[in-house]
């Protein structure tokens, strides 16, 4: 008899199920109970959950427990791990319902069994496109030169026509169906050897469900930038686009690095919207490379606090992330993740080595180049899981405070050079330093207060770009400028840096207020906040968050109002495209007996694609702007 032992676990404790599995289950529905089912799967966060053999079973009434039982990799990834004891299973709403709650799992760490391949010309028995080798990392199908073969035009197309049908109806109505159409279609580029295709379904899908869950901290704005993402990639796919960037490449979640030096830069105290919390600890490779280690588990903000001196496994040694954030480690039988995460494995091994100094090394290169350039570069990069993209990778800068403004810190970059005095760079934009986390269990705020009340002050900051507002850095840790006088004096044992989510940067750390300088008038324009391109967000936003109809009804009452404001400031393109999207909007084509007809929902998706895509590469263009002309307040 199995042992079941009942325990109180949300529905995101289930083990992830492989996009097909749960596509799978909810096309063998019947039609009838296809309507049931978003109802059905909201109901399962009071379902009671428990633990058996080998997995965890979901009681969904009399006689309907549904037993989960993953496979080696954690997930479940065939349709024989995941049973319903009710009659009418497998095409049963209970098995469904329950696969539809669980998360999606990724398929770099839960890959699925490698399916039969039908016989190919060259005799290989591969599907075309596909890289050899389990984990191979490399571009696939045009990544070799030439367009998009048959089948890989046909398995974007799939995906189009499921992301054009999720803008359509808007997010209300892209409930456990609309997104098993979304799995289903990501499996079918998988198959075809589309990865990032793929990627980008499921990261829809996943936003989909963060939105509709209303889960602290998503954004309706993350969620249109995902969709738009899709929609670009399937749409230049299934043209035949031969990009081979539209590609992707396969990698496995960890690869084999051999034997890696690795310098601490900083902690970042991690608090995420799904319940999960712990630190992260960034480092250099010796050859440059940005890696990070990582402690995040289930908790709250406790738990991020609580990390400061965190103690993690990697392999049979402990590495404390607070020693290794201002240390090094020596690691053989290095494995590391394609986004740079440093493996924990039994066959790793790591032995303590003396850090080094953000000014000497692989740290210095941080802040070898002009803060333009480096974000420039950052806001060029427009794949979503490319690790150098604006908002993800670190940068590193040499900046004088000049003033506050509320939590915020307001400086200027300083000038290439070295020696006591450095002076800003001329006609350099006034630079925001906002908090990375404003959480309170975190001294972000009290730091950047500090900091902001000490004008003149030179600090050394390691942080990321904000990609939504001009101007704008997220800084995680600061230090003492080299050379200079009017800088920080932090004690020894902190090695030259401060962790802003961790230590307490006191008055004793700072120069005596007779070095400190009088605050300089300085102001902080937001030129992305302050254009008239905000109607444009709110319209692409709109179509999103109600669909079709939302946006024909509102353009009724404020057709006027949105193209004009635009022409005024000189975006006529971005008036042409919110115009053409709010005409197609409305748009109802005649049969041949002169009936209304369904819209066609691949024009309204390519005018909804060109307003997006045009409005975020102005912004882009008004954040790089902000970072290369001084602000005009």
């Amino acid at each position: 008899m199995t042992n079941r032992t009942p325990i109180a676990v949300a529905t995101d404790r289930l083990p992830p199920v492989s996009p097909a599995v749960a596509a799978a289950a909810v096309a063998a529905l019947p039609s009838r109970l296809r309507r049931r089912l978003d109802a059905t799967v909201e109901r399962l966060a009071a379902a009671p959950v428990g633990r058996v053999d080998g997995g965890v079973s979901v009681d969904c009434g009399p006689e309907a427990l549904v037993v989960l039982r993953p496979g080696p990799t954690g997930a479940v990834t065939g349709p024989d791990q995941a049973r319903c004891a009710c009659l009418l299973a497998p095409r049963c709403l209970h098995l469904a319902a329950v696969l539809a709650a669980c998360p999606v799992a990724d398929p770099a760490s839960h890959p699925d069994p490698a399916p039969a391949a039908p016989s190919t010309p060259d005799g290989s028995g591969r599907p075309a496109g596909r890289a050899t080798g389990a984990g191979q990392a490399g571009a696939t199908g045009p990544a070799a030169g030439g367009a998009p073969t048959k089948a890989q035009r046909a398995a974007a197309g799939a995906l189009w026509r499921a992301a054009a049908a999720v803008l359509a109806s808007g997010v209300p109505a892209a409930g456990a169906v609309g997104q098993a159409d979304l799995l289903r279609a990501a499996h079918g580029v998988r198959l075809a050897g589309l990865p990032r295709a793929e990627a980008a379904a499921l990261r829809l899908v996943r936003a989909l469900r963060a939105h509709r869950s209303r889960q602290t901290g998503h954004r309706l704005a993350d969620l249109v930038e995902v969709l738009h993402d899709l929609l670009y990639v399937a749409g230049r796919l299934a043209a035949g686009d031969a990009d081979p960037a539209l590609v992707g490449v396969l990698r496995r979640a960890y690869q084999p690095d051999g034997t890696l030096e690795v310098y601490g830069v900083c902690r970042e105290p991690v608090i995420s919207a799904t319940g999960y919390a712990g630190v992260v600890t960034h480092l250099v490779a010796a050859d440059g490379r940005r890696l990070s280690f990582a402690d995040v588990k289930p908790g709250g903000p406790q738990r991020a606090r609580d990390c400061a001196h965190a103690v993690t496994e990697m392999g049979a040694a402990s590495v404390d992330h607070a020693a290794l954030a201002r240390g090094g480690l020596r690691i053989t039988g290095t494995t590391v993740s394609p986004d740079g995460r440093l493996g924990a494995g039994a066959g790793v091994r790591a032995t303590p080595i003396a850090g080094a100094d953000w000014s000497t090394g692989a740290l210095a290169e941080l802040f070898a180049r002009p803060l333009a350039e480096v974000v420039s570069g950052q806001l060029a990069a427009d794949d979503p899981a490319d690790p150098g993209r604006a908002g993800t990778a670190l940068l590193g800068a040499d900046l004088v405070v000049v003033g506050a403004a509320g939590d915020q810190v307001l400086a200027r970059e300083l000038a290439p050079g070295a020696g006591p005095y450095r002076t800003p760079v001329a006609d350099g934009p006034v630079i925001r330093l906002v908090p990375a986390n404003p959480h309170p269990a975190l001294a972000h705020v009290a730091n950047l207060r500090r900091l902001a009340s000490w004008p003149g002050l030179l600090i050394r900051v390691v942080g990321r770009l904000d990609p939504d507002r001009a101007g704008t850095l997220r800084p995680l840790a600061v230090g003492a400028v080299p050379d200079a006088t009017e800088t920080l004096r932090l004690p020894p044992q902190w090695h030259g840096r401060a962790d802003l989510g961790y230590d307490q940067i006191q008055g004793s750390h700072l120069p005596p207020r007779a070095e400190a300088g009088a605050a300089q008038p300085a102001s902080a324009v937001d030129a992305v906040a302050e254009s008239p391109l905000w109607r444009v967000r709110r319209l692409v936003e709109l179509a999103v968050s109600g669909g079709r109809r939302a946006v024909a009804e509102a353009a009724r009452d404020e057709a006027a109002s949105l193209a004009v404001p635009l022409r005024r400031a000189g975006f006529t393109t971005a008036a042409a495209v919110a115009s053409a999207l709010v005409a197609e909007s409305d748009r109802r084509g005649r049969d041949p007996f002169g009936r209304l007809a369904d819209p066609d929902p691949d024009r309204y998706a390519w005018a909804w694609l060109a307003a997006t895509a045009h409005l975020a590469a102005t912004e882009r263009e008004l954040i790089r702007s902000s970072w290369v002309a001084s602000a005009v307040g």
